[in-house]
């Protein structure tokens, strides 16, 4: 659910501070959250019950898809956001690519709007990074073995019109994303782009 402290930009900036909540069952209440991002001058907060695990989050979309250059997203804790370094980071760069800043207010360390929390951030991404490298160093030998016992390996898959309206059918049906871009052979990166873009899509449609 969105809940609106105040929809209204800053006065002088124009930006909006957004706040994300989250609580991984029905019983549990984010209330607390919703507290310290307005007092963390959150002008709006978006808030749902769901175990991040579940990565197709409809609150976390939402907020996503309206991030414009120059705004801030707030969470109270980084696990609020992310279950992992990976997750964290692949959702950090997503608020990046918008022009948006993040900082989580239980560690002050993670925020994108300081020179030393990007600092701090770009040295996780690094490590990220390494792993990525060795992960896909291992893909490429498993590669080169099974085209040795003559397994094909396919050109990429390319998402045309037909596959993205079928891995939002999947998405809808309940599937993560992670499993989502398995089965496609897609990176989950381009799963979350291809979200995102729809949940811009029917925002659109809702202001046309």
């Amino acid at each position: 659910m969105e809940m609106t402290d105040t929809d209204t930009p800053g006065l002088f900036t124009g930006r909006m501070t957004f706040g994300y909540a989250r609580v991984s069952t029905k019983a549990q209440d984010f209330g607390a959250q919703v507290e310290q991002l307005e007092a963390a001058g959150c002008n709006q907060v978006f808030a749902e019950k769901i175990t991040a695990r579940h990565q197709n989050r409809p609150e976390l979309q939402k907020m996503l898809a309206k991030l414009r250059a120059g705004d801030v997203v707030i969470v109270t804790r980084l696990d609020r956001l992310a279950r992992s370094t990976r997750d964290l980071l692949t959702l950090v760069e997503q608020i990046h690519e918008a022009g948006a800043g993040f900082k989580s207010l239980a560690e002050p360390w993670a925020d994108t709007t300081t020179p030393a929390g990007k600092m701090v951030l770009t040295v996780f991404a690094g490590i990220a990074e390494f792993e990525r490298a060795l992960i896909k160093e291992r893909t490429d030998i498993g590669r080169a073995e099974a085209r040795k016992r003559g397994v094909y390996m396919g050109p990429p898959v390319k998402m045309t019109a037909d596959k993205k309206a079928a891995l939002l059918e999947l998405l809808a049906s309940g599937k993560t994303p992670t499993e989502a871009a398995r089965i496609f052979d897609i990176h989950r990166s381009t799963v979350y782009r291809i979200m995102i873009q729809e949940e811009k899509r029917k925002l659109n449609e809702k202001t046309n």
